[in-house]
């Protein structure tokens, strides 16, 4: 089993459709700040002076005590008391449309075919499902680095054999996104991906 490099023409062959460095730039920024912002749990609260815990009655009378006025022991001053404009419950999350992300894969697969960073073999399986059988056969297609190995499907046994190799990731082509393609030093294709991502291209 060996990997082949996978050119700007094989990527023509297969009707893989790149865009070049001329434009989807700001696609993959657009689309990697959507990612982080959707991780983003929003779920930071803080109580306001009705919300915390205490009654409402005046900590003294208004007059006569030569201190301020004040009211309830609930104020923002006062220790115990409510935050004032604190963090509340929000949704972080960003709507890429659909041409945007499909630009931004175009962008990303350009940059990394032109570098010579994509690579491709007919099949990736480990029947014994065992880590040193993984990374030895890993390390026979490509240097160990950041590597992402994209395939249609793995079998259970190669998913348990990989599962704590953490210099390599294994992603279907169908759930494959650009920020995993950013952060990849080397990519693998194993047998029909490359037909799956010129569908999601095209």
């Amino acid at each position: 089993m060996s990997a082949k490099t996978f050119t700007v023409e094989d990527a023509q062959a297969a009707n893989l459709v790149l865009v070049g460095v001329e434009k989807g730039r700001q696609a993959v920024h657009d689309l990697v700040t959507a990612y982080r912002a959707n991780r983003r749990t929003g779920s930071a609260n803080s109580k306001t002076r009705g919300e915390v815990s205490g009654n409402n009655k005046k900590i003294f009378k208004q007059k006569g005590t030569g201190n301020a006025r004040h009211g309830d022991k609930r104020a923002p001053i006062f220790v115990g008391g409510g935050v004032v404009f604190g963090p509340r419950p929000r949704d972080y999350s960003k709507h890429v449309t659909k041409n945007v992300r499909k630009l931004a894969l175009r962008r990303v697969l350009g940059d990394l075919t032109r570098a010579g960073t994509i690579s491709t073999v007919d099949s990736f399986t480990i029947p014994d499902g065992k880590t040193k059988s993984f990374v030895a056969a890993v390390s026979a297609l490509t240097p160990p680095a950041k590597i992402l190995m994209v395939g249609t499907s793995f079998d259970d046994s190669t998913y348990l054999a990989g599962r704590n190799v953490s210099w390599v990731q294994l992603v279907t082509a169908s759930d494959l996104n650009v920020e995993q393609l950013l952060l990849a030093k080397s990519v693998i294709l194993v047998g029909d991906a490359v037909t799956t991502l010129a569908n999601r291209t095209a």
